[in-house]
C-alpha cells in the first residue's frame, strides 16, 4: 500500500524530471501518475498483480479536459461473489488509518475464522491522533479482512464481512 506522503514525494519527482508517466504496482495496489503539460494525475487502485515499475517518456496521450486536474482514489474494494450474499460488511465510521492491533507487534484483534459478538473490537481506526476501537455490530465468524495494517481508509469503506450466526 502507497502512503499519501510517498504519493506526494513521487509527484514531486515526476514535476521535476522528463519523465512523463509512471506506473508502480505493489503487493496489488496499482499507483498511475501522469504529467500532461504541466499539471498531474494520479490514480490508486487495488487489483492482484505482479510487481513492477514502468516509466514512459514524453508521448503523452490527450487528456479528457473534463477530468480533474489532480485526483486521488482509494483502493477499490473487491467485487462481491455470489456467495458473499447474506455476509454482514463491517465498515469505517470515519476517515482515518487502520490498525489490526493495539500496537505494533501485538496479537491481532481478530482474523479470520474468529468468532465476534457485537462488542468485540475487531481493529482501531486512528484519527486525529485519536485510537477509535471499531466494534463488530454483529455476533458471527469473520470471513474476510479487507484491508491491511496501516491503511488509510475512507468514510463508509468496507473493512471485514462476518458470516452472521
Amino acid at each position: 500500500m502507497f502512503k499519501l506522503s510517498e504519493i506526494k514525494e513521487l509527484v514531486k519527482l515526476i514535476d521535476q524530471t522528463s519523465v512523463s508517466e509512471l506506473e508502480i504496482e505493489n503487493e496489488g495496489t496499482r499507483l498511475f501518475i501522469r504529467k500532461p503539460g504541466k499539471t498531474e494525475s494520479v490514480v490508486v487502485t487495488h487489483a492482484p498483480a505482479p510487481t513492477y515499475v514502468q516509466a514512459a517518456p514524453q508521448a503523452v496521450p490527450a487528456v479528457d479536459a473534463a477530468a480533474p486536474a489532480a485526483a486521488v482514489s482509494a483502493p477499490a474494494a473487491p467485487a462481491a461473489a455470489p456467495s458473499d450474499a447474506g455476509l454482514h460488511t463491517i465498515k469505517s465510521p470515519m476517515v482515518g488509518t487502520f490498525y489490526k492491533a493495539s500496537a505494533p507487534g501485538s496479537a491481532p484483534y481478530v482474523s479470520i475464522g474468529d468468532k465476534v459478538s457485537e462488542k468485540t473490537v475487531v481493529c482501531i481506526v486512528e484519527a486525529m491522533k485519536l485510537m477509535n476501537p471499531i466494534e463488530a455490530e454483529i455476533r458471527g465468524e469473520i470471513v474476510d479482512i479487507l484491508v491491511e495494517d496501516g491503511q488509510l481508509v475512507e468514510y463508509n469503506q468496507a473493512l471485514f464481512r462476518v458470516k452472521p450466526e
